[in-house]
């Protein structure tokens, strides 16, 4: 054993936070990763195979942080990333200094979140 202290900035147990799916087996209204971003899939259209090569999908997503529209165009065999999302709902309850208080599911208050810049904010 070694007396030299260890020290960890950050730790995590590994995990991915995205799942690889076949284009074929996405649907509408759910989830995948294009450009590196998370989107959601709001329209998707699968041409026939033809004599250069695979089926393809096309995919009409927005991104799910800032609505932006992002489209992609897949062989059907080929697989994309999807992501995890958790959705979770809070109460408002107040905005102070530009950032909001929140009441969680079970009743506690979520003080750390910043308002968001625009119309939405």
């Amino acid at each position: 054993m070694s007396d030299e202290e260890h020290t960890f900035e950050n730790a995590d147990a590994g995990a991915s936070a995205t799942y690889p799916m076949q284009c074929s087996a996405l649907r509408k209204n759910g989830f995948v990763v294009i450009k590196g971003r998370p989107c959601k899939i709001v329209d998707m259209s699968t041409s026939k195979t033809g004599k250069h090569g695979h089926a393809k999908v096309h995919l009409v997503t927005l991104d799910i942080f800032t609505g932006k529209k992002l489209e992609d165009l897949s062989p059907s065999t080929h697989n994309l990333e999807v992501p995890f999302v958790k959705r979770s709902e809070y109460q408002l309850l107040d905005i102070d200094d530009g950032y909001l208080s929140l009441m969680t599911m079970d009743g506690e208050t979520k003080d750390d979140v910043k308002a968001p810049e625009g119309e939405v904010g």
